[in-house]
């Protein structure tokens, strides 16, 4: 038995090749990954391109008072106080619910309260403004309906702003962007 002894010269020639072969890999992995990436960065690119977004995001308009819903309450001794105001108030485009005395009986020493929950903070912004003095009392009120609560100090709603008609584009108008 008898066993093939090559020479050093033939072993080192492999292990050449062998080196060859492994960089030659790896540079092709590297080669097909880099390729793989820029042709996925591409199609995401496609891809945002073709579906339209909004440049900015759509917020909710003003509040109007005819999107208010009032309950107007007299917390004084003055009869007729609420019945009064709740009709000044309807004047001003609120849209009024109840009018009746304060459900919770409490004393009122300032002009007025205005009463509200969370989904009624920002019609109680525009409820604020009716009263000079008011004063804002968060409750726990599931509802958007904003209370004004009628004190001592309170006279009169104050005076409705004064509306100046803004100037309509004409049809000769042109935009630029």
């Amino acid at each position: 038995m008898s066993y093939i002894v090559e020479s050093g010269a033939s072993s080192s020639r492999r292990a050449r090749r062998r080196r060859a072969l492994i960089t030659l890999g790896i540079v092709a992995l590297m080669l097909f990954f880099a390729f793989w990436y820029a042709y996925s960065y591409y199609q995401a690119s496609d891809e945002r391109r073709a579906t339209p977004r909004p440049s900015c995001t759509a917020t909710a308009g003003p509040v109007l008072p005819a999107d208010v819903t009032v309950n107007v309450y007299n917390a004084t001794d003055r009869a007729g106080l609420a019945a009064k105001t709740a009709t000044d108030v309807r004047k001003r485009g609120f849209r009024v619910s109840t009018v009746a005395n304060d459900p919770l009986q409490r004393k009122v020493t300032i002009a007025a309260e205005v009463r509200f929950g969370p989904t009624g903070a920002k019609g109680s912004k525009l409820v604020l403004g009716l009263v000079k003095g008011s004063k804002a009392v968060k409750d726990s009120r599931t509802d958007s309906s904003v209370d004004l609560v009628l004190g001592d100090k309170y006279t009169k709603l104050t005076a409705a702003p004064k509306v100046t008609p803004t100037p309509t584009a004409t049809a000769t108008t042109t935009k630029t962007c």
